[in-house]
């Protein structure tokens, strides 16, 4: 029951945007925030490891939330993919002063045999993947302030998530075949 929590409360918080879209448009009053901190906080309590960075946005956003009906200011919805995208900025970016840097530790989930030859170059992608999180940030900033709601959702519901898709899938593929090569 606690993996299929998980999942559930992961697939839901994908769809952040377009329930704040939704729940902002449609639903009466406050009452998006509540719900939205009643997710966060069922994501906070069903993930199974330690209160570490990679919980941090979760957490943040149930402040967001819980702060955002406290206070009646809807717009605080609105700065969740802010929050997410530091939040992933730090733990890349701090994997890079420590090491082993992030895309290394996710690679050797699937490839535990890594050449040492490969490092440079997954310190490099870790570093793109900051670039990424920076750009992402920067946009959802931009969107939160200035643009209407529909475009907020389009950018952080949408192509956030494509952008992600991309880079990933494109840096696995090439991944693959430069290892082959190496």
């Amino acid at each position: 029951m606690g993996k299929l929590a998980q999942a559930v409360t992961f697939i839901l918080l994908l769809g952040y945007p377009l329930a704040v879209y939704l729940g902002l448009n449609y639903l009466p009053g406050n009452l998006l925030a509540p719900l939205l901190a009643l997710l966060l906080l069922m994501r906070l309590v069903t993930q199974k490891q330690p209160l570490r960075l990679l919980a941090l946005p979760v957490l943040f956003g149930l402040l967001l939330a819980l702060g955002s009906f406290v206070a009646r200011q809807q717009h605080w919805l609105l700065y969740y993919p802010i929050v997410m995208n530091l939040c992933m900025l730090g733990l890349f970016g701090s994997s890079l002063l420590k090491g082993p840097s992030m895309v290394e530790r996710l690679a050797k989930i699937t490839e535990p045999q890594l050449p040492d030859a490969a490092r440079p170059y997954l310190r490099k992608v870790t570093g793109l993947w900051c670039l990424l999180f920076v750009i992402n940030g920067s946009m959802a900033t931009y969107t939160a302030l200035y643009t209407s709601l529909a475009t907020w959702t389009l950018y952080n519901g949408l192509i956030a998530y494509l952008l992600i898709g991309l880079l990933a899938g494109s840096e696995w593929l090439y991944r693959h075949f430069w290892l082959t090569r190496s």
